[in-house]
């Protein structure tokens, strides 16, 4: 397993990072780095705690938006079209599937490292 140090909201994490995994890794970092500096940003929350959890609240919300999504197309899929939908809709639900656990761990990871933390910004 391969480790990367990574920067969220301006402070340094050493992340376990499967091998092949990295770009992966890194595009999750970035997406959670923006939502929790957004929610900074607008200047209500301080604590870093809070503030994670409404990043990991907003970044499970697209998830689940682009799950309905992708459940919504698959429903309604005309005769024509069913032999090439089905493909993108099976590939599309094991790509979200693969995601839920690495979204998991990552958010695990934070939790653990920012309970630690204990300071406000």
């Amino acid at each position: 397993m391969k480790q990367l140090d990574v920067q969220i909201m301006g402070q340094s994490y050493l992340l376990g990072c499967p091998e092949g995994g990295e770009a992966r890794l890194l595009d999750a970092v970035e997406k959670v780095d923006a939502a929790m500096c957004k929610i900074r940003d607008a200047g209500k929350i301080k604590a870093r705690d809070r503030i994670a959890v409404l990043a990991a609240l907003n970044l499970a919300f697209e998830l689940s938006e682009l799950e309905a999504n992708a459940l919504k197309t698959s429903r309604t899929v005309t005769p024509s079209t069913t032999i090439a939908a089905k493909p993108q809709v099976a590939a599309m639900s094991a790509a979200e599937a693969a995601a839920q656990p690495q979204l998991t761990a990552l958010l695990q990871r934070l939790d653990s490292a920012l309970g630690v933390d204990g300071r406000l910004l």
